[in-house]
C-alpha cells in the first residue's frame, strides 16, 4: 500500500517527522534524491523560473501520498500499458488520454524537449489525484472546477487576484486552477487550447496536460538529462520536497501503468487545498503522541501518546472521506471494437474544404455504443491537408450514441492520395484508415481578354494577337495547359491544312500548338501567320479539363484604294 500523508505540505512548514517519511519511501522506492534548486539554471526559460511566486502553481500545497514501495517488474509490464496492475499503477482513461497527446504535441513542435508523459502523469497525480481520479466529462472538462486555497499570505505564498476571479472566483487573491493547477497569471501565458476547441480552459485536461507540458519545456530543456527535468518540475513548484515526491511518481509510472475508466482512479487520502469550491480550512490533525486533544469530537490520533478520550470503547475505524458520486456509478466499460459510422469517400478539390467529415462509433465488449471513449484523428502522409487550426492530429471522446466525428478538413495546395487515421484505446488500440484525394484545380473556363476582331491580308501575319485567361470558379487559373489547334469544322473539329498557321522553332508553318498559362491564367498566343487563301477560319483552345473555346480568324485582301 502507498505510503500517504493525510495533508498536504504547506510551503515552510513540513514537519521533521514527514520529511523523514518522505526520504525513507523515496530510498525503498529508488527514487533519485533531489539536488539543490539552481535558481540560474532556468532563467532562459521564457518566462518560467523556479523560484519565488513565479512558479506554475504559485507554489501551492499539493498531495504528498508516496506509491508503493515495492513495485517490482513483473513479466509485461512496461510503459507499454499492460491491460491490469495496482490500483495505484491505474490512470484514468481521459487523463492518459491528455497526456499522451500533449507528448505527441510536443514531440512535433519541440522534439529537443523529450517530454515523457509520465512526467506529466506524476505532476498531475500529486497536484489533482489525477483530476480526482478522472471525474471529467467527454471533452475532458472536470464536472466541477478544482481549486487550491486562497493565496492570501497565511500559510501560502501572497499572490494578488489577477484574472477578477475568471478562472479561480477569487477577485481578491489568486488560487491554483484545475487538473495541473495552474495560477491564472501562470495560464494568461501558458494556456492551450488541446482539445481544439477554440477554448484555453485550464479546467480541461487536454489544455492543462499540452499547457503543463509547454512550460515544463521552456528554454532549451532536454527532460532526458536529469538536471533539466529537476529545473522543470522546480520552476512548477519551487520545493524540493515536491520534487522528491514528482519524482517518486515518475519512477512509478515508468515502471508500468494501466488504464481504468473514467472516475474510478485511486483518490488522495489528504485533499486539503483542492476543493470543488472555497471552504475554511480544516483544523490541524495531531500525528504525535503527547498532545491533549481539544474538546468536542475528534478522529484518532496516528501516533502513540494518549487516548484523546476516557471512553474504553475505541471508535470504529472509518475510511478517509471521498467526494461521494452524484449519481450512482455506472458499470466499468470497456472498449471492444471501433468501427466506421457512414464515412463517405473523402475527395476535395486543392485549397477547398473536404464535403466529407470521418465518423467513427465506439463499442464496448457487449457491442453496445460506448460513450466517453477518446477517439484521436491524425492526418498520414505527404499531403498540406489540415484539420481547423492549421493541426494534423485531433483527440475528440464519443458522445452517448459511440459516435464522433473528426472536424472539418481543408486540402492543401498538393494533389495526391493520402489517409486519416481514427485511433482508439491504449491498451490494446483499435485504428481505422480512410483514404483521401486531392484533386488539382482544373480550369471551368477559358475567355478572351479583348473582343477586337482578328484580320489578316493573304500571305501576311495578324496585326493582333490572341490573348487568353483560364479561370477556376471566377479566379484565374496558372499553369493551365492549353492545346491551340487551327480547325476545319467547328462542329466536327480536326486539324486544318491550310489557311492560318503558327511557326515551329526553325519557322516552318504548324497548326498545333500545347501551350500552358502563366500567372494569373493569363496566355498569349504567337503569331500568327495567313496564307495565300482567303476566307474565314476558326482556332480551336482547349483546356486538359476539357473546357473549349472557339476564336474566329479572318484572311481577306485589303479593300481598293
Amino acid at each position: 500500500m502507498a505510503a500517504q500523508f493525510g495533508r498536504r505540505l504547506r510551503r515552510g512548514a513540513t514537519t521533521t517527522a514527514v520529511a523523514a517519511a518522505a526520504v525513507a519511501a523515496l530510498s525503498a522506492s529508488q527514487a533519485p534524491a533531489a539536488p539543490q534548486p539552481d535558481g540560474a539554471g532556468d532563467q532562459t526559460a521564457a518566462g518560467a523560473t523556479p523560484s519565488g511566486d513565479s512558479a506554475a502553481t504559485g507554489n501551492s500545497p499539493y498531495h504528498t501520498d508516496l506509491p508503493p514501495l515495492n513495485t517490482p517488474n513483473k513479466p509485461g509490464s512496461s510503459v507499454n500499458l499492460p491491460v491490469t496492475g495496482s490500483a495505484e499503477s491505474g490512470i484514468p482513461a481521459s487523463i492518459l488520454a491528455a497526456y499522451k497527446q500533449a507528448e505527441q504535441g510536443l514531440a512535433g513542435t519541440d522534439a529537443a524537449c523529450r517530454l515523457p508523459w509520465q512526467l506529466l502523469a506524476a505532476i498531475g497525480k500529486v497536484e489533482s489525484g489525477q483530476a480526482r481520479g478522472g471525474k471529467v466529462d467527454a471533452n475532458g472538462t472536470t464536472f466541477s472546477p478544482i481549486l487550491g486555497p486562497a493565496l492570501n499570505g497565511q500559510g501560502f505564498a501572497l499572490i494578488k487576484d489577477t484574472d477578477g476571479g475568471a478562472y479561480d472566483g477569487d477577485s481578491t487573491h489568486d488560487r491554483a486552477v484545475g487538473p495541473m493547477q495552474f495560477i491564472p497569471s501562470t495560464w494568461a501565458t501558458w494556456g492551450q487550447d488541446g482539445n481544439g476547441d477554440g477554448r484555453k480552459d485550464p479546467n480541461n485536461i487536454y489544455d492543462a496536460a499540452l499547457a503543463a507540458g509547454r512550460y515544463l519545456c521552456a528554454g532549451t530543456r532536454d527532460l532526458s538529462l536529469a538536471p533539466d527535468l529537476d529545473r522543470a518540475v522546480l520552476s512548477y513548484n519551487h520545493s524540493t520536497e515536491y520534487l522528491r515526491t514528482v519524482r517518486s511518481w515518475f519512477a512509478f509510472y515508468n515502471r508500468g501503468t494501466h488504464e481504468v475508466p473514467d472516475g474510478t482512479g485511486v483518490l488522495p487520502v489528504g485533499t486539503g487545498g483542492t476543493t470543488p469550491s472555497p471552504t475554511p480550512a480544516p483544523a490541524p490533525e495531531h500525528s504525535g503522541g503527547g498532545a491533549k486533544p481539544s474538546p468536542g469530537p475528534k478522529p484518532p490520533a496516528h501516533g502513540g501518546g494518549t487516548t484523546p478520550s476516557p471512553d474504553p470503547t475505541p471508535p470504529p475505524p472509518t475510511k478517509p472521506p471521498t467526494e461521494p458520486p452524484t449519481t450512482p456509478p455506472t458499470p466499468p466499460q470497456t472498449l471492444g471494437s471501433l468501427e466506421n459510422a457512414g464515412t463517405a469517400p473523402l475527395k476535395a478539390t486543392a485549397g477547398e474544404a473536404f464535403a466529407q467529415r470521418v465518423k467513427v462509433r465506439a463499442r464496448n465488449t457487449l457491442g453496445a455504443p460506448l460513450a466517453k471513449a477518446p477517439v484521436t484523428f491524425t492526418v498520414v502522409g505527404d499531403t498540406d491537408a489540415r484539420f481547423a487550426g492549421g493541426k494534423t492530429t485531433v483527440a475528440l471522446s464519443t458522445g452517448a450514441d459511440g459516435t464522433v466525428t473528426a472536424p472539418v478538413l481543408t486540402a492543401g495546395e498538393k494533389a495526391g492520395v493520402f489517409k486519416v487515421t481514427a485511433v482508439a484505446g491504449t491498451a490494446k488500440p483499435r485504428t481505422l484508415n480512410y483514404a483521401a484525394t486531392v484533386t488539382a484545380r482544373q480550369a471551368d473556363a477559358v475567355v478572351r481578354t479583348g473582343d477586337k476582331a482578328l484580320t489578316a491580308a493573304p500571305g501576311a501575319e495578324f496585326a493582333d494577337r490572341v490573348e487568353i485567361r483560364t479561370t477556376y470558379k471566377g479566379k484565374g487559373l496558372a499553369d493551365t495547359a492549353v492545346t491551340a489547334t487551327m480547325i476545319t469544322d467547328a462542329e466536327k473539329p480536326a486539324e486544318n491544312d491550310k489557311g492560318p498557321y503558327f511557326k515551329d522553332a526553325e519557322g516552318e508553318p504548324v497548326r498545333t500548338l500545347d501551350l500552358t498559362t502563366g500567372a494569373d491564367g493569363l496566355l498569349e498566343l504567337p503569331g500568327i501567320f495567313a496564307d495565300d487563301t482567303e476566307g474565314t477560319y476558326k482556332l480551336r483552345l482547349t483546356t486538359a479539363s476539357g473546357v473549349t473555346l472557339t476564336v474566329e480568324l479572318k484572311v481577306e485582301a485589303a479593300p481598293a484604294a
